[in-house]
């Protein structure tokens, strides 16, 4: 049974909320800055409204996994600071005496509250209101980009992730205490997924033994993460794949395995859409998405900036037809072909037709492809082959035996004509400078808030993961602008 959301309780000790949170404190000022309540709002259907034990606020169980974003810590981590953490109890609207809630708590209300729940759009939302509300987004472009997190099982096999939360482990337990070497099991030498399984099992006790050494907090962090690692090896006897996550490639020589978040954020570096896919789609056919949602989400575009994988066709089309420039570069098989400048034909306006390196003009040409159709046509010139047979720079040029020498030419777009003389304007440079700022951001969520590697598996899980992160960013950044 659920009851709407208690406000701080009075309590004889609640004044040391007063003496002990600063006013700078960044969960006051979260606390200040939004009224959690569209939270009940969309999550009170999920509960049963007479029937049942009195449930835990879903606010308050929402700023426990907001808590969780903000300073990456683990289910177990973050229940056990707001037991004794003063900022987060305030932040949690609890008086300083009440008990926390138990960390499994954290993982039903994850599956059964938030599942269908489309949270990453209702959080994004929820904050681009804010910062219009306080006069934060004045802009009217958007910068796209996509960035990439693992899956939770790769790159790393299972005992690979093992001996490195073993060894985090140790590392902390070191530099605590070096009379810890020659207290610790006998490390695992091998590849034997079941002997490492025995090994951490071992560490995990010896230095659960030690009542103050498993009290210190960066200890227990990392001994909370080898456990989870442990259990969750067990239970899938392998870290097996995620069954939504792709191989994708941040470059050609380098694949990933995991999911892709397409986002969109303002200059003022307000994150307005986000789109969360598997690891091998493209970027560029996800920009219709994180328009329509900055639009919806109330941001007036009139410019978009990224790099060359949104400059396609269709998206010069999408934009056009609404009056919106695109700050991407075509595509440099576009603007220059594919052909080394020495391979390269001359054209000569004259007579219409191009003419080899030998100085050997084509004799005719014929167009290909149909004009309406999503690809360029293609004009295709053809030589005289008697002539290629017998050429003295024939090497590279004529494939011996061949019937025919042609040379074809692509024909550009209107909108490709129209994007080439866009990215000489000065408008165009200005814009495209501020590109770094969505690089910068891409790294904040993964370095910060622990968005390199998702948490849990599924696409629905990843989304969550998303919401959160980008909810923690888009809050910190109006927050740091209104000072």
């Amino acid at each position: 049974m659920l009851t709407q959301q208690q406000k701080l309780q009075l309590s004889t000790y609640s004044d040391l909320y007063d003496l002990i949170v600063p006013k700078d404190n960044l969960l006051r000022k979260i606390n200040e800055l939004i009224d959690f309540s569209f939270i009940y709002d969309e999550l009170v259907n999920k509960y049963c409204s007479n029937n049942g034990r009195n449930a835990e606020s879903p606010i308050r169980m929402f700023k426990y996994l907001l808590l969780k974003t903000i300073y990456d810590v683990s289910d177990v981590d973050v229940v056990e600071r707001s037991r004794f953490d003063m900022s987060f109890k305030y932040f949690l609207e609890m008086v300083p005496e009440e008990n926390v809630i138990n960390p499994s708590s954290l993982t039903k209300f994850r599956k059964l509250r938030l599942k269908d729940t489309d949270l990453l759009n209702l959080l994004i939302g929820k904050t681009v209101s804010i910062a219009i509300e306080k006069g934060i987004i004045r802009s009217k472009s958007i910068i796209v980009d996509a960035t990439h997190s693992l899956s939770r099982s790769n790159p790393l096999s299972p005992i690979e992730v093992l001996k490195e939360r073993a060894r985090q482990l140790r590392k902390v337990v070191y530099s605590t205490d070096e009379s810890w070497k020659e207290r610790m099991p006998k490390k695992n030498e091998d590849n034997d997924l079941e002997h490492e399984l025995s090994y951490c099992g071992k560490l995990e006790k010896e230095i659960e033994s030690d009542e103050v050494l498993r009290s210190l907090p960066k200890v227990k962090e990392k001994l909370n993460l080898l456990k989870e690692t442990i259990e969750d090896t067990q239970d899938h006897y392998t870290l097996s794949k995620d069954p939504d996550a792709r191989i994708g490639h941040k470059t050609a020589d380098t694949p990933f395995f995991g999911f892709k978040t397409h986002i969109a954020m303002t200059e003022e570096r307000i994150i307005t859409a986000a789109v969360v896919t598997s690891g091998e789609k493209g970027d560029g056919p996800e920009l219709p998405a994180l328009l329509e949602a900055s639009q919806e989400n109330g941001i007036e575009v009139d410019t978009i900036i990224g790099d060359a994988a949104y400059s396609g066709k269709e998206n010069l089309k999408l934009a056009g037809g609404q009056e919106i420039k695109v700050v991407a570069k075509l595509n440099p098989s576009i603007t220059q072909g594919f052909r080394q400048q020495e391979n390269t034909f001359d054209y000569n306006k004259d007579t219409g037709m191009f003419v080899c390196p030998s100085g050997h003009m084509a004799i005719r040409k014929a167009r290909q492809g149909k004009k309406d159709d999503n690809t360029n046509q293609v004009d295709t010139y053809y030589f005289d082959v008697k002539k290629c047979k017998t050429c003295a720079l024939k090497n590279g040029c004529y494939k011996p035996g061949a019937e025919t020498k042609s040379y074809s030419v692509s024909i550009k777009s209107d909108e490709h004509q129209e994007q080439m003389k866009f990215q000489q304007t000065d408008y165009f440079k200005g814009k495209a400078k501020h590109r770094y700022k969505i690089e910068a951001k891409n790294s904040e969520l993964k370095n910060v808030h622990g968005y390199a590697r998702a948490s849990s598996y599924g696409m629905a899980s990843m989304q969550m993961q998303g919401a959160m992160a980008i909810f923690t960013v888009n809050l910190k950044r109006i927050l740091k602008l209104m000072n």
